[in-house]
């Protein structure tokens, strides 16, 4: 499995030992994330419930259902965010990224470098060709992300999220393209 090293922190693939990290990620980031992230929020408010989804999301990455990387401090290997790759079509050869940073490590380009380099992976290791990223028009930072990865908006989805306790919200379509 893919493991990157950048100059503050690693992407890893999920694996079993991190049902305690990510259940501390969650735990102390919950309000943070929640709204677009409320899946993996309640999988994660135990050690118990964070063990299974953990399992479950090894699984998920070694048959290619789905790709859920953790962002790592290399000295105390506390997480401190995450990126997935899902939603893989793999006939129209295109997937969609999520990604959540910690709110201590929100404006310092970790999920910026992040994505860039999932998105890189999903088309050199997945022969992906096109890769989406949908975000809220309040949601400045992730759409910032999207834009300094290269991500072009496309349309505006109606409805397309429902936070929880909330009504349906329209969401921004980011595209990049394959260009090789």
């Amino acid at each position: 499995m893919n493991s990157f090293q950048l100059p503050d922190f690693e992407i890893n693939p999920i694996s079993e030992r991190d049902a305690w990290r990510l259940c501390d990620f969650i735990s102390a980031n919950a309000d943070h994330i929640k709204r677009y992230f409320p899946k993996t929020v309640s999988a994660n408010l135990n050690p118990t419930l964070s063990n299974i989804f953990v399992l479950e999301k090894v699984s998920d990455f070694l048959s290619g259902k789905e790709y859920l990387f953790t962002l790592k401090d290399p000295e105390n290997r506390k997480i401190i965010g995450l990126v997935y790759l899902k939603e893989l079509r793999r006939a129209a050869k295109e997937a969609k990224i999520a990604y959540c940073i910690s709110y201590d490590h929100n404006n310092k380009g970790f999920a910026t470098q992040a994505v860039k380099t999932i998105s890189e992976w999903g088309f050199n290791e997945q022969h992906l060709q096109r890769l989406r990223i949908i975000a809220h028009k309040s949601n400045l930072g992730s759409i910032k992300v999207a834009e300094n990865c290269g991500y072009l908006w496309k349309e505006t989805l109606l409805k397309e999220h429902t936070p929880p306790n909330e009504e349906p919200l329209d969401m921004e379509l980011y595209v990049l393209q394959n260009e090789r």
